[in-house]
C-alpha cells in the first residue's frame, strides 16, 4: 500500500460526518488560527521537556514523506494534562484537518494539512493503481523533473489532467506521479508568489517548500522538493539533503 493510502484510509467517515454538522458544527472545519497553532505547539513544547526530548508523534512508515511523516498524537498530550480536547478543526475532534510536526529532529513545529485534498488524492491513487494493475507499471507520462512525471489521464478515465484546490488560495494545483506511482503536489505558483510577497534567505540548492511553513499554517503535503534557480522555483535535480 502506498503512503498516500496509509496516511488518509480512516478520512471518508470523517468527510461524511461534516456534512451532517449542524451550521453551529462547521466552525470546526474552518482553518486553525495562530492562538490554535500556538496552544498545540506549547503543549508539544512541554511533552518534549517532560520525556527527555521525545516527541508526541504517531508511528509511520520511514518512507513516508516528511510533511506527513509525524501526525500529532493528542492522546499522549492529553495523558500528561497537556492539552484537553483536540482542535476543533482537527481530525481526531471531526474536522477537516491533520496537525503535524514538521523538522522533529532540530526544530519541532506543529503545522496542518487540509485532508480534504488527501481525499481528492486518495480517489485518484485508486485510479492509478487500478491502471498499473492492468499495465504493470503506473501511468507515467511526461518527464517534468528527477522523478516527476505526467499523468497519463486519458488512459486513467479523465477529462483533463488532474488538479486539487490549494490549501494556502483559490489556485488550483498539479498533481504529477512519480516513478513509484505516487501522487505528487505541485506547489510552484504558491511558492512564486510566496517568494515576491515575502523577504527570505533560502539559496540555490535550499529546500524552499519550507518558505510556505514559514510564513503559513499549512504543510505542503505529498509535494515533491523545490529549490531556486534565478529566482525562480524548480524542482530540485538532486533529493534534499
Amino acid at each position: 500500500m502506498k503512503w498516500l493510502k496509509l496516511f488518509i484510509l480512516p478520512l471518508a467517515g470523517v468527510i461524511l460526518t461534516g456534512c451532517l454538522y449542524p451550521d453551529s458544527e462547521l466552525r470546526k472545519n474552518e482553518p486553525t488560527n495562530q492562538e490554535q497553532l500556538d496552544s498545540v505547539q506549547q503543549a508539544v513544547e512541554q511533552y518534549q521537556e517532560q520525556e527527555s526530548g521525545l516527541l508526541p508523534i504517531k508511528t509511520r512508515d520511514e518512507d513516508t514523506p516528511d510533511f506527513i511523516k509525524y501526525p500529532l498524537d493528542f492522546n499522549s498530550l492529553r495523558e500528561r494534562g497537556l492539552m484537553g480536547e483536540s482542535p476543533g478543526n482537527s481530525f481526531e475532534n471531526g474536522g477537516y484537518y491533520q496537525y503535524v510536526i514538521i523538522r522533529p529532529d532540530d526544530d519541532p513545529t506543529v503545522k496542518i494539512v487540509d485532508l480534504r485534498m488527501a481525499e481528492s488524492l486518495r480517489s485518484l491513487q485508486l485510479k492509478v493503481d487500478f491502471y498499473e494493475d492492468e499495465n504493470k507499471y503506473p501511468p507515467l507520462k511526461d518527464k517534468i523533473a528527477r522523478n516527476v512525471y505526467d499523468v497519463k489521464f486519458e488512459e486513467m478515465g479523465l477529462d483533463s489532467p488532474p488538479t486539487v484546490d490549494s490549501p494556502y488560495s483559490e489556485k488550483s494545483l498539479p498533481v504529477y506521479i512519480n516513478e513509484r506511482g505516487e501522487l505528487l503536489v505541485d506547489y510552484r505558483k504558491e511558492l512564486y508568489d510566496l517568494m515576491r510577497k515575502e523577504d527570505h534567505s533560502y539559496e540555490e540548492g535550499d529546500d524552499i517548500r519550507y518558505l510556505l511553513t514559514d510564513h503559513t499554517p499549512f504543510a505542503p503535503a505529498y509535494s515533491p522538493a523545490y529549490t531556486i534557480e534565478e529566482g525562480e522555483p524548480v524542482f530540485m535535480t538532486e533529493p534534499p539533503s
